[in-house]
């Protein structure tokens, strides 16, 4: 019996991936493609990272990442995930911030905006892989239902809807939003 492996990329290759309009994740070595968006997914991730990004440097807590950020979570097999928003903390970012490439290990909090593509299972998949790592709240952004629902842990939720602020005490004290700023 004959068997068929394949080579597992590494985040040195993924890197080097030329643009071809499409986001890439590693995951364990696997090359894993997404669609673009398209522009409610894109306006709702800058107004949000907009206004929380302004929160975190404003207050001094650490630094705020866009899109395009992956953050290197396993090596040998690598894994390499880009959250649509980021942020690390002053203590954490000192010490990884002459790092080239990725930035090694995972966010305080990773914030995932909904694509017309993704699946539940796969979300859900996603918010444990980001706990699995050491990541303190994943929010879930869902354009078409206007609703944040905000993870401590993968049964620890929050969910904030129509006229409620967001606000995460926990995190980042003293940040509160109206959810109508980030969806109108």
């Amino acid at each position: 019996m004959s068997t068929t492996s394949t080579a597992l990329m590494t985040a040195e290759e993924l890197m080097e991936l030329p643009d071809d309009g499409f986001r890439y994740e590693l995951v364990n070595g696997e090359l894993e493609r997404m669609p673009p968006p398209g522009h409610p997914h894109g306006r709702i991730a800058f107004r949000l990272g907009l206004y929380v990004g302004q929160f975190i440097l404003d207050h001094g807590l650490g630094e705020a990442f866009a899109t395009d950020t992956g953050f290197k979570l396993t090596s040998n097999p690598d894994t390499v995930l880009a959250p649509d928003f980021a942020f690390v903390t002053n203590e954490r970012f000192a010490e990884g911030k002459d790092t080239e490439g990725y930035w090694p290990g995972p966010p305080e909090l990773a914030v995932e905006v909904l694509s017309p593509s993704d699946r539940p299972g796969k979300v859900k998949q996603k918010i444990a892989r980001w706990f699995s790592f050491g990541t303190r709240q994943v929010w879930i952004v869902d354009p078409k239902n206007c609703t944040v629902t905000v993870y401590r842990s993968p049964s620890d939720t929050t969910v904030f809807s129509g006229s409620d602020y967001l606000e995460v005490q926990d995190l980042l004290p003293g940040f509160r939003i109206s959810l109508e700023r980030i969806f109108s």
